[in-house]
């Protein structure tokens, strides 16, 4: 039998036990998914405040520093300053950038690196909060089954204000309010254009590269978002 015969008939029955594969996976994953319907009623965790009687703030008290704030609070600058950084297009996508996972794919296919450019808001925020911090494949499956399964119940701006609340921004600072004041001593109305790009750029290395443990590479990737908001045409 010649080679031009064999090869596709083994390309073709490869490619059947990938997909029966991936399906097997698929079936046995998602009945295993968590219920994603407890994200609309979250009550974050806050530290401890203690106010003097002109309502001055005297201590506070808990590892974690977060000021909740509601969606409709947030400046829409720094709400685009997070998107130009982290998903530029999660208001066009379910859940998951297949572009963004085929770049990704293709790029560890070519230099063995890994890279988050396939990582979405909805699946950090499926991480954030279903998920431990293991690297597999499989968690890596759950991780996007879950953004899918939280797309469906929740609305695009309940995401992130989940989001914005959760995420760790370095300095023990949970949440963008939390951020703005840490960093700039200021509440999220008072941030500079400036100000809204650092923070947004903190979620890569928040511990490593904020403004007080790396100023330099704080700046540089401050730069980078303020790039990506004018190609975005957000500035």
């Amino acid at each position: 039998m010649k080679i031009s015969r064999i090869l596709p008939a083994a390309l073709l029955g490869m490619a059947l036990l990938g997909m029966l594969a991936a399906a097997g996976i698929y079936f046995y994953v998602l009945p295993q998914l968590p219920a994603t319907d407890t994200l609309r009623d979250v009550r974050f965790q806050v530290p401890l405040r203690i106010y003097s009687a002109d309502e001055r703030l005297i201590a506070e008290f808990g590892e974690k520093r977060r000021i909740p704030v509601k969606y409709e609070n947030l400046p829409p600058r720094l709400v685009q300053a997070f998107l130009a950084a982290e998903d530029d297009r999660f208001f066009e996508h379910p859940g998951v950038d297949y572009q963004g996972l085929i770049r990704a794919a293709l790029q560890l296919i070519r230099t063995g690196r890994k890279t988050q450019g396939g990582s979405t808001i909805t699946m950090q925020v499926a991480r954030n909060f279903f998920l431990s911090r293991e690297k597999t494949y499989l968690r890596k499956l759950t991780e996007i089954l879950l953004a899918l399964k939280i797309e469906r119940e929740l609305s695009k701006e309940q995401i992130l204000e989940l989001y914005l609340n959760k995420i760790y921004l370095g300095q023990r600072a949970y949440g963008v309010a939390a951020a703005a004041r840490i960093y700039y001593g200021t509440d999220l109305d008072g941030l500079t254009l400036a100000q809204m790009a650092m923070i947004a750029g903190l979620p890569k290395a928040p511990s490593r590269d904020n403004p007080v443990s790396n100023p330099e590479r704080a700046r540089t990737r401050r730069d980078y978002v303020l790039r990506r908001m004018r190609e975005l045409d957000y500035i």
